[in-house]
């Protein structure tokens, strides 16, 4: 893990060289955190630069995946589009390609923003961040075998008791070989992790050494599953916004090679603290 502005680190790294760069950068919210978020209005600019990098570095079959949180329009209950605006740049100036969108569903957030949320009572919580998945050619490597779900009892009395073959009300027509047993489920693009670690080692032991943790962590589980699903062993994964260091920490434990960059010393100081055991 590395101190430092990642568009400065990110030249010491060889053309076509990662495999995977797995990020959740800071997003453009109305008020200003700690971890320095632009607004929705620089933004894209601001995040393109790091874009051209990204891409230079992936390998031909690498991919890059983009955590994107959304936000309000300063003073009215209205969203920012600036999602979707950086992702039609990111394809059409940068020349990545979408391979596919996820939502990534977070059921423990607060209900925010509390003006429209909670007081006036005109909209719901927003609990999804949009997920790009975006790859350097039209055929980045995928094996969704790697993150097969657990079946649902329902699929699991269908394999045993047999299906019969029909064609259904929409138009399907579900064969024999649905019976198969692929050893668990293809997981759907609606991926849900509760980001609700509240007592874990890294928590436990900033607070014992006085160090700030960081304050906008993405979940463990999250990290996991691109990292099985995009990458193998031994493969290169790079997170240029690293923050609290998820990603180097679960890359390590499936046993990929990692680079991280930070910005804030504080934050790697802390993130050591994965890494204890």
């Amino acid at each position: 893990m590395y101190l430092g502005d990642s568009l400065n680190l990110i030249q010491s790294i060889q053309d076509d060289s990662i495999n995977l760069i797995l990020t959740s950068p800071p997003f453009p919210l109305t008020r200003k955190k700690e971890y320095g978020n632009e607004s929705a209005e620089k933004y894209i600019e601001w995040f393109l630069p790091f874009a051209h990098e990204f891409k230079r570095v992936l390998a031909e079959n690498g991919s890059f995946v983009l955590d994107l949180g959304g936000a309000y329009l300063p003073g009215n209950p209205i969203r920012s589009i600036y999602q979707y605006e950086l992702l039609v740049r990111l394809c059409k100036e940068v020349g990545f390609y979408l391979a596919q969108e996820f939502f990534h569903y977070n059921p423990a957030r607060l209900p925010t923003p509390a003006e429209w949320v909670n007081i006036r009572r005109i909209r719901v919580k927003d609990s999804v961040n949009v997920v790009w998945w975006l790859s350097k050619t039209p055929n980045p490597r995928a094996d969704n075998r790697k993150v097969l779900k657990p079946y649902s009892e329902s699929m699991k009395n269908l394999l045993k008791n047999g299906y019969k073959a029909k064609l259904r009300p929409s138009g399907h027509d579900i064969s024999t070989k649905f019976q198969k047993d692929n050893e668990g489920a293809i997981p759907p693009n609606l991926l849900e992790f509760a980001n609700t670690e509240s007592n874990t080692p890294y928590l436990k032991r900033c607070k014992q050494a006085d160090i700030k943790p960081h304050p906008a962590r993405y979940p463990s589980g999250f990290a996991e599953f691109f990292i099985k699903f995009l990458t193998s062993e031994g493969d290169i994964v790079l997170d240029p916004f690293a923050g609290s260091n998820t990603t180097g920490f679960v890359a390590e434990t499936l046993r990929r090679q990692w680079l991280s960059f930070e910005l804030n010393e504080d934050y790697i100081i802390g993130s050591q603290y994965r890494f204890d055991d």
